[in-house]
């Protein structure tokens, strides 16, 4: 990346500061609903490729789910790039010292770019093994591979977006980011069924066409986040130095996400264990939990960018006001959805099946579901808070700690006494208010809450995590 001579740069106006004590619901719903949308619009997308590329048959789609969950476990572990990178550029952002929260995103883009590269070289020889692995079928792997061999070239563009909405979001700047993905993604949508199918003259690729849309589109996506550094007048060179401390941050970010994988990829391979009708149910309902993690996860995201700032700007009293404003806001939240799912529980399983036995296995599910919500409203919100702190080392240790202790014991119990899918949502719900019980404490304590933009936003967390 080479910077603009210098009379051509132009830096974004810096947005204004707000007192934590007077930030208003306008503006909490201002960063938030942005941030839902840019985390919305990637499923959304998946779904219309699904959709198209199902009407090629069973094996192709196969191959498209079989590559395509190899792609996003990959990127999955790489979300510290928005996430670690929000939470230190949120403090210089407070400190009003915008040029260096606007460097954050061009460190963090240099390392999207190195890390993107090592995956697309060692993706593309480890591709081949890992799908025959995954898939346990030669036909659906060879197209696995297909697909995943073009996707991979994506790797560096999907991880310089996630640099982009980190810096983006820190200095509360949502709305360029949803519309760059927007602009991406839309795209994608008009090439796939172009490629995909050889409409409009254009080559009869199948298989292969969704992935070459998928790269055309995130290649437009990362240029205009590219695009925004350049023109933001910032040095562009490399810092050793600020690369090493958002690696150090990143370190304990992908050890919390490993969790996770490990918690739910156990759980459905239990739930395989208790046949069809059980796997099928807890699919249905995990897919609605992951709607709902996601408009939660918007409200955690504006309270990370404005809880690092107010951190950054030294005031302790009002970033601690906010959290629990914030927290109070998502528990409200997730109970008036508990409250619509509740109301919902004899007609929404309708919409997914007519399967009998697959609706009785959700409703097996959805009570655990439903009372969980308002938990996960406490959690979600004092998650957030504690990233845009940079409390990273205790959330890790939260997070391994409720899942060895409290989620994979009742998963793995629940195949041993065959508590079905009644045993996996236990373990789920435990996994919730172990994580609930943790950050609760961590907030009140105050130990949370380091000021000043020059502390390493990772070091004060080695003792107190």
């Amino acid at each position: 990346m080479t910077p603009e001579p210098a009379e051509r740069a132009v830096t974004p106006e810096p947005v204004e500061q707000v007192a934590p004590a007077e930030i208003s619901g306008r503006r909490i719903l201002g960063l938030a609903l942005p941030a839902l949308g840019v985390l919305a619009a990637e499923p959304l997308y998946l779904l219309f490729d699904i959709a198209v590329v199902g009407r090629l048959g069973a094996l192709p789609l196969a191959g498209l789910a079989i590559g395509g969950l190899v792609l996003a476990t990959v990127s999955t572990q790489l979300t510290f790039l928005s996430y670690g990178t929000t939470a230190r550029s949120a403090r210089l952002h407070g400190a009003d010292r915008h040029h260096d929260a606007v460097g954050e995103g061009v460190q963090a883009t240099w390392l999207a770019v190195g890390v993107g590269l090592l995956i697309l070289i060692a993706g593309q020889a480890a591709a081949g093994p890992v799908a025959n692995l995954i898939a346990g079928d030669a036909e659906i792997a060879a197209g696995a591979v297909s697909w995943l061999r073009v996707a991979l070239f994506g790797v560096p563009l999907i991880l310089i977006g996630m640099a982009g909405n980190g810096w983006m979001r820190g200095v509360q700047d949502n709305l360029r980011p949803l519309r760059y993905v927007i602009a991406g993604l839309a795209l994608s949508a008009l090439l796939c069924p172009v490629l995909v199918h050889g409409l409009l003259g254009a080559p009869r690729w199948e298989l292969v066409g969704s992935a070459v849309a998928n790269v055309i589109g995130q290649s437009v996506s990362a240029t205009l986040f590219l695009v925004a550094l350049l023109r933001s007048g910032v040095p562009l060179r490399p810092r050793t130095d600020v690369i090493g401390a958002q690696l150090r941050l990143g370190r304990d970010l992908i050890a919390r996400s490993l969790a996770f994988q490990a918690c739910f990829l156990s759980a459905a391979a239990v739930a395989a264990r208790f046949g069809a009708a059980a796997v099928a149910g807890h699919q249905v309902v995990l897919q609605l939990w992951n709607f709902v993690t996601l408009a939660l996860d918007s409200l955690a995201i504006a309270a990370q960018a404005l809880v690092g700032a107010a951190l950054g700007g030294s005031d302790r009293r009002g970033a601690t006001r906010l959290a629990w404003r914030v927290t109070t806001w998502s528990a409200l939240f997730a109970a008036g959805l508990a409250v619509v799912f509740l109301l919902g529980r004899t007609v929404l399983p309708a919409l997914f099946t007519s399967d009998a036995a697959v609706i009785e296995q959700i409703g097996v599910a959805w009570w655990f579901f439903v009372a969980i919500m308002p938990f996960a409203g406490v959690v979600f919100a004092l998650d957030g808070v504690l990233l845009g702190a940079g409390d990273a080392a205790f959330l890790r240790t939260a997070t391994l700690a409720s899942a060895l202790f409290g989620f994979l014991p009742l998963i793995w119990c629940s195949l041993v006494f065959d508590w079905g899918l009644a045993g996996i949502w236990t373990g789920l719900t435990v996994f919730i208010v172990f994580r609930m019980i943790a950050v609760v404490v961590r907030t009140v304590s105050g130990r949370w809450a380091v000021t000043g933009a020059d502390r390493q936003v990772h070091a004060h967390n080695e003792s107190g995590g």
